[in-house]
């Protein structure tokens, strides 16, 4: 729970969890970069540059679970909104090492790279979104 979010307004801090950033695949894709110099230094740049946006991304974007509505802030201002009882699927692809983060509302498909913490994500959504197949 965030007690001090300066991502949420704080008279309804206490009734919404923030994903904690996770820099894993911005990481592994940065590095990944460094041996790929040797053999391609052009997908080796692409590579890396992509690691560092997602690291931007890591480091600017948070989820935030309130009791209806999943919450997208973008430094500390609030971009997008997914009401829960729009949600029709959702899941974590690769759990061993997940990458990809997907759900399905009414209208929409949304595919986001899992760039915060995966566990909390997973309760979170099996707290507010409890699918029958999960």
């Amino acid at each position: 729970m965030t007690a001090s979010n300066p991502f949420v307004d704080p008279n309804i801090a206490s009734q919404t969890t923030e994903l904690s950033p996770n820099y894993a695949i911005p990481a592994v894709l940065v590095f990944a970069g460094l041996p790929l110099i040797l053999v391609q230094p052009i997908a080796a740049g692409v590579v890396s540059i992509f690691g560092l946006f997602l690291v931007y991304q890591a480091a600017t974007i948070r989820l935030v679970f309130t009791a209806t509505d999943l919450e997208v802030y973008r430094s500390q201002e609030k971009f997008r909104t997914f009401p829960y009882q729009e949600w029709q699927d959702w899941q974590v692809f690769w759990f061993a090492f997940p990458v990809l983060f997907y759900f399905k509302e009414v209208k929409s498909i949304h595919f986001l790279p899992v760039l915060f913490d995966v566990k909390m994500l997973r309760t979170c959504l099996e707290k507010y979104i409890p699918l029958k197949h999960k």
